[in-house]
């Protein structure tokens, strides 16, 4: 295996431990987005068990903006998500209905560029639209800073201490050594995390 990280020791051991799928591209940034909604704060079976009951909600099982922005509350709510979640959905199908969020468009912009247009949206933060970056839209370079599990990883193996923004410092610094792989980092991060 090619030296992914010939600066950082214990990252490039990590990579040679595990094996990561390889991700597929998804065009759809739309339904990328409500999915990653539905999946906040959520374990992965919960998440996948609602998103599939919304999809149920719509002809074809595709939500379409339209259709979703007519849909009442309490129906969005009868699938198990919260209020403000249901709420958000329908601020992503208003926002993609009336500004697009076309896979064409969006692809020759940068990532910064890219965070900033999708967190116009209410309910869209930056963390939500970085997991899009690095697995829908598969950007290379994306680090992944405030996400819990990359936190959690960093610090068992590294064996850091710090907690907040010194934490986020020190991660930061870390992650200088894994350019221009920074989004693979975190696919490794995260993997060895769920395997031990």
């Amino acid at each position: 295996m090619p030296l992914l990280f010939p600066l950082d020791a214990r990252l490039q051991a990590i990579t040679e431990t595990i094996n990561l799928p390889a991700p597929a591209l998804q065009e759809d940034l739309y339904i990328v987005l409500l999915e990653s909604i539905v999946s906040q704060q959520l374990s992965v079976k919960a998440a996948d068990t609602i998103f599939k009951r919304f999809l149920a909600l719509f002809p074809d099982a595709y939500p379409a903006p339209e259709l979703l922005m007519q849909e009442t509350l309490e129906t969005l709510r009868s699938v198990g998500l919260s209020r403000q979640k249901a709420t958000y959905l329908q601020e992503v199908a208003k926002f993609h209905s009336t500004h697009g969020m076309a896979y064409a468009d969006l692809v020759g912009k940068t990532d910064a560029e890219i965070i900033a247009y999708l967190t116009q949206i209410k309910g869209v933060g930056k963390w939500t639209v970085e997991m899009l970056l690095i697995f829908a839209l598969q950007r290379p370079d994306v680090f992944a800073v405030d996400d819990l599990g990359i936190q959690q990883a960093i610090k068992k193996l590294y064996t850091l201490t710090t907690e907040g923004k010194e934490l986020k410092k020190q991660m930061l610094e870390l992650a200088e050594n894994w350019k221009p792989n920074r989004s693979l980092a975190c696919r490794y991060l995260w993997r060895w995390k769920d395997s031990l």
